[in-house]
């Protein structure tokens, strides 16, 4: 059974991640973003490709006010040529690397060489039976727009937590999702909101897989 698939989102009002710099931190609010920790702490593993990585070196760690936190998810990186840094947080903490590359040694990083698409990028179907066999039951897909995308066109997202923001960007800015590459509108991922819940000045909807 593969594991169930979660999609966070942080973005301003017209869904994008980060200014056309690159600048995102932050976007949202203390209270998304300590929500944002929470959901971490739900998941067994946290997933990101490495452009995230490379641009904003994230712990992915669980970090809650208050809390001594013994277990830590699993760090998964998508890097399909090895660009992750020796000095990355992610590699000095411990992560799996899953690439398209021969292995080499990256700090503290677990390197496996899965099945890539034509694109040269980690399938989706690879990556899942990787975390499987490590008996990862729920996975939390925090960036970047790439990843996102290739798991909503294989259809594998199970539900989205999306962090909204009340401020705009504009299209310079970065889009939460790549391209899908619909050819008819009756293609498009279908979903259902089952919550919105303020916090402070954002908003978390909460949606579901339509089925």
């Amino acid at each position: 059974m593969r594991p169930s698939v979660t999609l966070k989102l942080a973005t301003s009002l017209d869904g994008r991640i980060a200014m056309a710099s690159g600048e995102s931190q932050w976007i949202t609010g203390d209270a998304a973003r300590a929500q944002g920790h929470r959901l971490r702490a739900d998941h067994d593993a946290i997933l990101v490709g490495v452009e995230t990585i490379l641009a904003d070196d994230p712990s992915l760690t669980v970090r809650i006010d208050g809390v001594e936190t013994e277990k830590q998810p699993l760090r998964v990186i998508l890097d399909s040529r090895l660009r992750t840094p020796s000095l990355a947080e992610a590699a000095k903490l411990g992560s799996l690397i899953l690439t398209g590359e021969d292995p080499r040694p990256i700090r503290r990083a677990q390197i496996e060489r899965v099945d890539v698409g034509e694109d040269g990028r980690p399938t989706v179907e690879a990556v899942l039976a990787a975390l499987g066999k490590r008996h990862v039951r729920s996975v939390l897909i925090e960036g970047g727009g790439q990843v996102a995308a290739s798991f909503l066109k294989a259809g594998l997202v199970d539900q989205i937590e999306w962090f909204r923001s009340a401020i705009l960007l504009g299209s310079e800015g970065r889009p939460c999702v790549g391209a899908l590459e619909l050819a008819h509108l009756s293609d498009a991922p279908r979903l259902e909101r089952v919550a919105v819940v303020a916090l402070g000045p954002d908003l978390w909807e909460r949606y579901q897989r339509v089925r």
